[in-house]
């Protein structure tokens, strides 16, 4: 009982990894696309606890504002536009991709695997005070985030919304496509 009670941090995060690991695998396996939806949704909140495990409660609560809130909202209206018990089944991999597939695999695990062990094997003097310093000024988590990001990446961010915005108008626009083509053709024939 020791054991569970000094270990209990522990082994609630290898838990919930698990969970989160489930729950990403659910989205790409589910052949009902609201269901991978909701797997999704699952594991936006699960990684939302491991940050708090982490004592990373800002990005806990951006994680569930932006990724559980905003961006579900953007995927659940993409699926009702497109329709998708409408369109004609295709097989999800070519043939002679798959080679070349397996390479992809091999090559971004192989650098993902450097860049953990890079990680792991840094040695680093920062401590956590370095997390909450702006130009020299202690400031808290929050406001260091907030300063750093609306002073030094304010022209990325304001990029990132941009393409956020194009890539909604792109979605509706091909799910409504069809309407707009049956429409055209109904005024030209009559």
């Amino acid at each position: 009982m020791d054991f569970l009670v000094s270990h209990f941090a522990e082994i609630l995060f290898y838990i919930l990894a698990a969970l989160a690991v489930l729950g990403s695998i659910g989205v790409i396996t589910l052949k009902n696309p609201v269901h991978a939806a909701l797997s999704l949704l699952g594991t936006f909140f699960i990684v939302a606890v491991l940050f708090v495990l982490q004592h990373a409660e800002f990005l806990a609560a951006v994680q569930v504002m932006v990724y559980a809130g905003g961006i579900m909202v953007l995927f659940l209206f993409v699926i009702m536009l497109v329709s998708v018990k409408g369109l004609k089944t295709q097989a999800a991999f070519l043939s002679p991709l798959i080679p070349v597939a397996v390479i992809g695999a091999i090559l971004v695990g192989a650098l993902i695997a450097s860049a953990v062990l890079l990680g792991v094997f840094a040695t680093g003097n920062a401590g956590p005070e370095a997390l909450q310093m702006v130009d020299g000024e202690i400031l808290g988590n929050t406001e260091a985030v907030g300063m750093v990001l609306y002073t030094k990446y304010l022209v990325p961010f304001e990029v990132v919304s941009v393409v956020l915005l194009v890539a909604m108008i792109g979605a509706i626009v091909f799910g409504r496509k069809d309407r707009f083509i049956g429409e055209h053709e109904g005024e030209v024939g009559s």
